[in-house]
């Protein structure tokens, strides 16, 4: 509900391409509206909004239209090492139906790789990928990036990392809890790390 508009562009012209039917499934929420809904703020660990919003939706689709006798999942996480590790669980959380992961039989296919041929094939890739950014999601506030996935936010999207920062102070004063979207480690502890305080560091090295 909160991705830029290229991104639908590609998804679209992608589909077109390959001549599939493109099934937009979805909840209807935003990530923040699901942090509010069950009074938890999403985080690096523990992220609330893609199980509501991508995995359940998915689910149900799936099991009214999508037969495991005759169905394939097709799982787009690509060779790095970080990726395959995720693989025996995401087969074993869809194991009602086949699951298959292609981009995993080409090891040596980076995502520059894998974003050179789609522009050869006379796609235009999400501008968040010529920004640095490893994905698309979420408008580039995905509570699962790290730091730099942030800090790289402020910087081409400050109005957007200004409404999160804002959210979550929010979030914080009505809850109590000193919680945060990141972390950081100080004298081998792992504490939160508010957005506002990110900005700080982040303008006092300026």
């Amino acid at each position: 509900m909160i991705e830029d508009d290229d991104l639908y562009g590609f998804l679209h012209d992608s589909a077109a391409l390959i001549g599939a039917p493109l099934v937009r499934v979805a909840d209807g929420r935003t990530p923040w509206e699901v942090f509010e809904d069950k009074r938890l703020l999403g985080n690096s660990r523990l992220a609330p909004c893609s199980h509501a919003l991508k995995i359940v939706p998915c689910r149900r689709w799936l099991a009214a239209h999508a037969n495991p006798a005759n169905t394939v999942l097709y799982i787009g996480i690509d060779s790095s090492k970080r990726d395959r590790n995720r693989a025996p669980g995401i087969q074993h959380g869809w194991r009602r139906w086949r699951v298959e992961f292609p981009l995993l039989d080409e090891p040596e296919l980076s995502k520059a790789d894998m974003l050179a041929e789609a522009r050869s094939l006379g796609l235009t890739p999400p501008l968040a990928y010529d920004l640095g950014y490893d994905h698309a999601n979420c408008g580039q506030l995905c509570v699962r990036g790290g730091k730099k996935h942030w800090l790289r936010t402020l910087r081409f999207f400050p109005d957007r990392f200004a409404d999160y920062e804002a959210r979550e102070q929010r979030f914080r004063d009505r809850s109590g809890k000193n919680v945060a979207i990141l972390t950081e480690r100080r004298a081998g502890e792992t504490i939160p790390l508010p957005l506002a305080e990110l900005r700080r560091v982040y303008e006092s090295s300026l």
